[in-house]
């Protein structure tokens, strides 16, 4: 099991603590970036819904990258990731929310 995320997220933290029995790896996407080949299924499951539109780093971009595509977003700017996203190779999650929650915790 993956987690993408930071380690300074909160809700990144929280994830890992509730499955930390469930063996779930922390993926820091600043430290360690994704390729265009690992961002295809995160993009292709949650589409331009992966970008925290309500982040600093969103606000911060400028005009012609926020108009960009996802693909082009992450790749400049990993921290733009909503997060975390997690994944046990066949089911994803994005966010620490009641749902996500749900599957992963049942």
């Amino acid at each position: 099991m993956i987690l993408y995320g930071l380690p300074t997220c909160s809700d990144c933290k929280a994830a890992l603590r509730a499955l930390d029995d469930l063996g779930v790896t922390l993926r820091d996407i600043r430290a360690d970036p994704l390729s265009a080949d690992e961002w295809a299924p995160l993009i292709a499951e949650f589409g331009d819904n992966l970008i925290d539109r309500k982040s600093q780093a969103y606000r911060n971009l400028n005009a012609w990258l926020r108009e960009s595509e996802t693909d082009a977003q992450l790749d400049a700017q990993p921290a733009l990731m909503a997060r975390p996203v997690i994944t046990d190779g066949s089911r994803w999650t994005l966010g620490w929310d009641a749902a996500a929650q749900a599957v992963w915790l049942g």
